[in-house]
C-alpha cells in the first residue's frame, strides 16, 4: 500500500472501508463475541477510523444486524430449494450445511434486549428457517410436519448451541438424530 492510500494516522482510505468494517466485525464477532469486541479494535482490525465506522453504521447496533444479515443469504434456498433431492435429502441437508457456530444464536444470547435490531434479525431468520422446515417434511409426508419442523429446528439449534460451549463437532451426531426423526414421522404416514 503507497503513503497516498494511507489517511493522516495510517488508516487506509477511499473504497471498500464498508466492507473492511464488515468483514473485520464478523471475524471478530465469531471468534471472541460480540461484547468483547470493541469499536477500537474493530477499527483497528478494518483498518479505519471510528469517523468512517460512524459514517457507515449509526453505532455497534446498526453493526451487529448487518453482519447477521450478511452471515447465511443463500442457505435456505440452496438447501430447500434444490430439485436434486427429494424432500427427506433436503430435510438431513440442513444439517450438512448449517454453521456449527450460530451467529444468530450468539447474538441472541449477548444481546438481552428483545428489541434490538440484531435480536429482531434472528428472530424473524430463525422463524423462517423452521417455516421452511416444516414445508419441506410436509412435502416429504410426515404425519405431523409442524412438530417435525419443530423438532429438527430445536435439534439444529441445540447443536449449535453445544459445539459453541464445548467447542467441538456436534453436527453428525444430530444429523444422525435427524435421519431417525425424518424416517419416523415418514415411515407412519405409509404404514
Amino acid at each position: 500500500m503507497t503513503e497516498l492510500e494511507k489517511g493522516p494516522r495510517g488508516l487506509r482510505r477511499g473504497r471498500g472501508a464498508r466492507e473492511r468494517i464488515v468483514s473485520a466485525s464478523q471475524q471478530l464477532f465469531r471468534d471472541q463475541g460480540i461484547n468483547c469486541t470493541g469499536t477500537d479494535q474493530l477499527c483497528a482490525v478494518a483498518e479505519v477510523s471510528k469517523r468512517t465506522l460512524y459514517q457507515h453504521f449509526g453505532g455497534k447496533d446498526e453493526l451487529i444486524a448487518e453482519c447477521l444479515r450478511r452471515f447465511d443469504p443463500d442457505v435456505l434456498p440452496e438447501v430447500f430449494d434444490r430439485t436434486d433431492l427429494t424432500p427427506r435429502e433436503r430435510l438431513l441437508a440442513a444439517f450438512e450445511v448449517h454453521a456449527p457456530l450460530c451467529p444468530f444464536i450468539a447474538a441472541a444470547v449477548e444481546i438481552p434486549d428483545p428489541d434490538h435490531p440484531a435480536r429482531v434479525y434472528a428472530r424473524d431468520y430463525k422463524k423462517a428457517f423452521a417455516a421452511r422446515l416444516v414445508d419441506t417434511a410436509r412435502e416429504a409426508g410426515a404425519t405431523n410436519p409442524e412438530q417435525l419442523g419443530e423438532q429438527l429446528a430445536l435439534l439444529l439449534d441445540g447443536a449449535s448451541a453445544r459445539s459453541r460451549v464445548l467447542n467441538t463437532e456436534t453436527l453428525a451426531t444430530a444429523a444422525a438424530i435427524a435421519a431417525v426423526l425424518v424416517d419416523n414421522a415418514i415411515a407412519t404416514t405409509a404404514v
